[in-house]
């Protein structure tokens, strides 16, 4: 098998393709690497005016390389190895929105910390107590939640899941694409 894709080399090759300099690029999209990304690293966090990452469709199964990316808001990890996330709070200030649906996450303990979230995309993982739906409650801003997919809802009657998430989720306006009615 090849050597994995490195974020140094991911970046080369997105530079050459966009003919921009990635250092002062407001979107970034390194996703389906070939071969792919497995590991984030510090240089990352070169990446200062960057306000939207997708590092989607990869091999990541860890956040990090991110401390200085100060202007994110955006940040795709969608369809990668990831089974929770640790390394994201260095975000905590300033992003509004994670996507990481389609991976292998069952605890979500570090969502708490993220002040500025308002969109979270967590569908189609390992997520199957009320106790980390609970966490999601912690964030002021997080209004916009996909869960559809995870252990937790898929054993439940979709009603009375809906029912339990808006109970338990005060600032809750929108779940898995509709709108949440009180």
């Amino acid at each position: 098998m090849s050597k994995p894709t490195t974020i140094k080399d991911a970046l080369a090759r997105w530079e050459d393709r966009t003919k921009q300099e990635a250092v002062t690029a407001l979107d970034i999209g390194l996703q389906f690497q070939y071969p792919p990304i497995e590991k984030m690293d510090a240089t990352l966090s070169t990446l200062v005016e960057c306000q939207k990452l997708s590092l989607s469709s990869n091999m990541i199964d860890k956040i990090s390389g991110l401390a200085g990316m100060k202007n994110l808001r955006v940040l795709s990890l969608t369809r990668n190895y990831l089974k929770n996330l640790n390394g994201i709070e260095v975000l905590a200030d300033n992003l509004e929105e994670l996507w990481v649906s389609y991976n292998n996450i069952e605890k979500i303990k570090n969502i708490e910390a993220m002040k500025a979230l308002k969109v979270f995309y967590i569908s189609h993982n390992l997520v199957k107590d009320w106790s980390e739906v609970a966490r999601m409650g912690v964030p002021p801003a997080l209004s916009d939640i996909t869960f559809v997919g995870n252990p937790l809802s898929e054993n439940m009657d979709p009603a009375a899941f809906i029912a339990e998430a808006i109970r338990r989720l005060p600032n809750l306006k929108k779940l898995d694409g509709e709108p949440v009615i009180r």
